[in-house]
């Protein structure tokens, strides 16, 4: 289940990704995203929470990103880094459905996977500050 549930925030970072580069739109994104994949409906479900969840509240998200990373402009950020960081500030602080502590692993594991050398530090710093308002905000706040 760990490894289908990490390939499906890799699709859902892909996606992410696609639809901040270039612009795309979200459900588009997803259904090519989705098309040639082989997830169980339930991970085709998260895919999907991710991706509109991270869509439907960016501004929010990146609200945090400014907060919490204030030395690094948001268009100046790598876009892998900015993209990781959406899709975990989503799951810690808007979706609550993973403990913490998975969340900010997860996205380390999506840094070091996608980013560059400096991306798991900075994503875990980042993460590990913000989830200091996950501790203490009622769930789906």
């Amino acid at each position: 289940m760990t490894g289908e549930r990490r390939r499906a925030r890799e699709t859902a970072l892909q996606a992410l990704y696609e639809i901040d580069a270039a612009g795309h739109e979200p459900q588009e994104t997803l259904s090519r995203a989705l098309e040639s994949s082989r997830f169980s409906e339930e991970n085709v479900a998260f895919i999907k929470e991710l991706v509109n969840g991270v869509s439907q509240n960016r501004d929010r998200i990146d609200a945090q990103i400014k907060r919490f990373a204030p030395a690094w402009p948001l268009d100046q950020l790598a876009l892998v880094d900015r993209n990781i960081l959406r899709l975990a500030i989503f799951e810690l602080l808007l979706n609550n459905k993973v403990p913490v502590k998975v969340a900010i692993n997860e996205a380390v594991e999506l840094a070091k996977s996608f980013g560059s050398d400096s991306s798991p530090r900075f994503i875990n710093g980042v993460l590990s500050s913000v989830s200091t308002l996950a501790t203490r905000q009622p769930k789906g706040g």
